[in-house]
């Protein structure tokens, strides 16, 4: 059997963005005095991390008899699924509403499957797909390319120097009282 995890240079990039984004939330609320308060800020952006870290968390198995999506055991919100080769009948490729192009196993039943496009070692997966099925894979690319996502993690590491400067800010007019 063969565990695909998402690609951690994905993983890091989102979860780095989301903390940029929700960590001047407290010092901001409380430097305007704002109606919400900064520990429920704390609170809520702490659950949102478990929750999208939980969310980052799939695996993909493959081995000679079927293809499933999973989820670690505490991330109970997240259905997986399991499709036998068997079962497989065509790869579809569908434009995304970015205009991007995934690709859905089609069952007998004309039920479709998400082809999980953002795991570490796609190429691999995508040659695993093409042998235990048969189905022509040459026209299967990533959804995104690494660079991307490297471009956006370039870019969250400035957003989190201006959050650094946000925050000090923030502190700063706290302690003078205005």
């Amino acid at each position: 059997m063969t565990i695909y995890h998402l690609s951690p240079l994905i993983r890091l990039t989102l979860l780095t963005l989301y903390i940029a984004l929700v960590l001047p939330l407290p010092f901001l609320a409380q430097a305007t005095a704002a109606a919400v308060s900064p520990w429920l800020l704390v609170v809520v952006g702490i659950g949102g991390f478990v929750l999208l870290y939980g969310a980052l968390g799939q695996r993909v198995y493959v081995n000679a008899s079927e293809i499933g999506v999973s989820y670690p055991s505490w991330v109970p919100w997240q259905g997986g699924w399991r499709l036998a080769w068997s079962e497989v009948r065509s790869l579809k490729p569908r434009v995304t509403g970015q205009g991007g192009l995934v690709y859905y196993f089609q069952n007998r039943e004309g039920e479709g499957f998400l082809l999980p496009m953002r795991v570490a070692g796609f190429s691999r997966l995508v040659q695993q797909v093409h042998e235990y099925t048969g189905l022509d894979t040459g026209d299967v690319r990533p959804l995104s390319q690494p660079w991307m996502y490297l471009i956006l993690f370039v870019l969250t590491l400035l957003l989190l120097s201006v959050d650094s400067w946000a925050i000090a800010t923030a502190l700063t007019l706290g302690t003078s009282g205005g």
